[in-house]
């Protein structure tokens, strides 16, 4: 019989398939590995005790076996199933941007980060306990390009090093960062951004998410800044995202 190498892992359902008859792959992110895919044996089959602990969004606690192609699931607990995120459509899309981001931006067995994966469970708490998902989403997002290796530059120049100084700008995506006035004059593809939207990224960039708590954006800034955010990791992926779509679909 072959021996198996198991070990738990402290993972988040990103998103599951059908595979075979009656099992289903998931993909994770876990704490201790990073992203992984792990096969349910008979998850699809009535009397599985595994499939309630395995839908998107669950914070779980995996025994994972090491089988032939794939880790294999041997017991699930459940951590925080997070169960208002599926009770309100738009705690719902935002939960999946979240998700999404990740997913697009983790490579499979890249290894773990437990700092980004404790940002993917506080952010999803967040967003199910707070009334509104700006300040976390927009904050996640800040999080996550620290991690990826994206980190905007918003304090100086990204062209020419000058310090950025209390007028509107512009951003490039191409530079990763903002545009002071006069490199924006001879300087193409670059967005507009507003000292205030700019104001509120750099906040969540250098504080502690109580400390950015304290933010209270206008509409315009909100919508400035959430337009640029994805507009940024657009370029970077090379593709759209799936989600935010649906999250403006649901607004309209």
């Amino acid at each position: 019989m072959r021996e198996f190498h198991s070990f738990r892992a402290a993972s988040v359902v990103l998103r599951h398939s059908d595979w075979g008859e009656a099992d289903r792959l998931l993909i994770l992110y876990t704490r201790e590995r990073g992203k992984v895919r792990a096969l349910v044996k008979g998850a699809r089959k009535l009397t599985s005790r595994k499939a309630g602990h395995l839908e998107p969004f669950t914070h779980v606690t995996l025994q994972l076996a090491k089988g032939r192609d794939l880790l294999i699931v041997t017991q699930a607990e459940t951590q925080n199933a997070f169960p208002r995120l599926g009770e309100d459509l738009g705690k719902t899309g935002h939960a999946a941007y979240v998700i999404e981001l990740i997913d697009r931006f983790a490579y499979e067995e890249e290894g773990g980060n437990p700092s980004l994966f404790n940002l993917l469970v506080d952010t999803l708490g967040r967003i199910e306990s707070e009334s509104d998902a700006w300040l976390a989403v927009r904050y996640y997002e800040m999080r996550l390009l620290d991690h990826i290796g994206f980190r905007p530059q918003l304090f100086e120049c990204a062209n020419c090093g000058r310090p950025i100084r209390a007028e509107d700008q512009f951003f490039s995506f191409v530079a990763g960062g903002a545009i002071c006035p006069r490199c924006g004059q001879g300087l193409r593809h670059l967005k507009e951004i507003s000292v205030e939207a700019l104001k509120y990224l750099r906040h969540f960039q250098r504080s502690s998410y109580r400390e950015a708590a304290r933010a209270r954006a206008v509409a315009e800034v909100r919508h400035e800044t959430e337009v640029l955010m994805q507009g940024y990791f657009t370029y970077l992926l090379d593709r759209e995202l799936n989600t935010p779509g649906f999250i403006r679909r649901l607004r309209s």
